[in-house]
Order: C-alpha cells, then structure tokens, then sequence
C-alpha cells in the first residue's frame, strides 16, 4: 500500500520517518508556546477565566483495499489538538501521516501519481488560530512532504489580521524574508508572489490577509537542503506569531471591532471551502472531516 520509492533514492524510507518525527516535535513546540501565551494574558474581560490548554484526540484508519466515496484509498492517521481558551478563541494543530491510493481523477492532479498507480504518501503538520481579540491576527500555517513517484516538500505561513498594522505585516515578512535567504535568495520573492496570487479570494476580489509565503512541490535536487528549509519555515512561525500575539492580546477592543472580526471570519471560511488545497486533497482522498475542517472560524457572519 505504501508508495513506491524514487528509484534514485534508497534512503526514502529514513527520510520519511524524519520528517514525520519533525512534525510532531513541531507540533508540541507549538503547543507548549501557544498555552504559554494563555498563561500571560494579564488584560481584557478574559483574564477572569482559567488559561485554557490543548485537549489531543488522535484518529485512525484500519489496513484497507477499500475505496472510499471519493474513489480514493486511504489508510494511516493522525492527532487533531484543539484549544479553545482566553487569547485562542478556536485553535487547532493538527499532524497526520497518511497513505494510499488516490481516486483517478485526483491522480492527473499530483505529480507523479499517474506514474504510481495512483499510489501516495503524505505527512505534515496544519494549523489555524482564531482569536478572541479582533485587534490580534489570524494566522495560518502549515508544512508536509509528499512521496508519489516523486517526492516534495510544501507550506507556508500567512497573517489575517482583522485591521493590519503596518508594523505587524512589515515584521512578519520580514522574518520570512530572513528565514528564506538563509537557504536560497530567490525563495522569498518567488514564495512572495505565490503566497498573494494563492490566498486570494477571486469572488470577492480581495487578498485573504496580509500575505506571508507559500511553497509547493519544493525539489530542489538536495534533500536535506529541502528538509532544513521546511523545518526553518516551522522555527520561525513559531518565533514571530507569538510576538506578534503579545503584542495586542491585553488590549481592550469595541464591539463594533468584534462585528468586523466575525464579517472578516466569513471571508476566511469562504476562502477555504472554495480555493484551498489542503482542503480540497483532504476530502478527495476521504481524510478525517472534522481535521480537515478544523480551520474554519467558531463563529462568523455574513451581513
């Protein structure tokens, strides 16, 4: 069941295990620093309720040949951890290495599933975070490498604030900019690029947030070349959103600011039930529902 390797490559199996061994220590970095930033909320209404922690629930699926509604194979699992707390309304990361045998329509999407019989491997890491305060930004990020035929890296990370903050935005790319150069000098302008052509939301003509970087299909010939600037996008998201966090989190907002956070929210959502990619493979290949739509907001509204 498990993908066929690149002929080329006899130590894919070992690179495998790296990456998903570095998803989840990812993970739990990122937990442990987000239940840090609960701690330390000192203002705002919320400080009368208990710092909230993550609650994990790991999902699995059993050794099978069968296809499911979407036509796909789909075997392996993975960890959804959820908080819902005092600075983090709704927050979830969520790891899951997976395996299987993609529907034939999704095949002539993935490079080299056609040349694998359709036959794949994916692990990474995904979140989303919610906010209470409208005035701290939403933020999306995630990483994970494929194997069909081939084999790639993919992620990014992207800022969604309710109203942007010039010094915000500026720090943020900023600190991708710094984490791309240490690898590659073209990475940044291009992931740039993408990143604001990929979270645009066409129907509405309007960027989803203040942009960040995206990557996909990232081979670049060295492995571990590849493999140290995923882990770097990882490191530095979890160095620049937490400032960006303690930044706001105590300051008092208004109400009409919290209307606009959740007319705001809507647009997020729309964004990731008509465009996104992960969500689009994860419901083709008949992944876990309520992982898949971990990102959507708690609460939103359309006027």
């Amino acid at each position: 069941m498990n993908a066929p390797l690149p002929k080329e490559d006899i130590n894919w199996e070992s690179r495998k295990e790296q990456a998903t061994g570095w998803f989840k220590e990812l993970r739990d970095q990122i937990c442990a620093e987000f239940e840090t930033l609960e701690d330390e909320l000192t203002g705002t209404e919320f400080t009368t309720q208990e710092a909230a922690r993550f609650a994990c629930k790991p999902w699995s699926r059993d050794e099978s040949d069968e296809k499911n509604e979407s036509g796909s194979i789909l075997n392996g699992g993975g960890e959804i951890s959820l908080m819902r707390g005092r600075v983090f309304e709704k927050v979830g990361v969520n790891i899951s290495t997976v395996y299987g045998t993609f529907s034939e329509q999704f095949q002539k999407e993935i490079p080299g599933a056609e040349d694998s019989d359709g036959a794949f491997w994916a692990s990474g890491i995904s979140l989303v975070a919610h906010m209470q305060s409208p005035l701290v930004p939403a933020i999306h990020m995630n990483t994970r490498m494929i194997v069909t035929s081939k084999g790639w890296f993919g992620g990014g990370g992207d800022l969604n604030p309710m109203v942007e903050v010039p010094k915000d935005t500026e720090d943020f790319h900023a600190a991708w900019k710094e984490c791309c150069d240490r690898h590659d000098p073209d990475y940044y302008p291009k992931f740039k690029e993408w990143c604001d052509e990929y979270f645009f939301i066409k129907h509405r003509n309007q960027p989803r947030g203040v942009g960040g970087i995206f990557y996909d299909y990232l081979d670049s010939g060295s492995w571990d070349d590849d493999f140290a600037f995923t882990q770097d996008v990882g490191k530095t998201f979890t160095k620049i959103y937490p400032e960006i966090v303690r930044r706001h989190m105590n300051e008092d907002w208004t109400e009409e600011q919290r209307e606009h956070q959740l007319v705001k929210r809507g647009h997020y959502a729309e964004y990731n039930l008509v465009y996104d990619r992960g969500t689009r493979f994860g419901l083709m290949t008949g992944g876990n529902t309520e992982a898949i739509l971990m990102s959507l907001p708690p609460i939103a509204k359309w006027p």
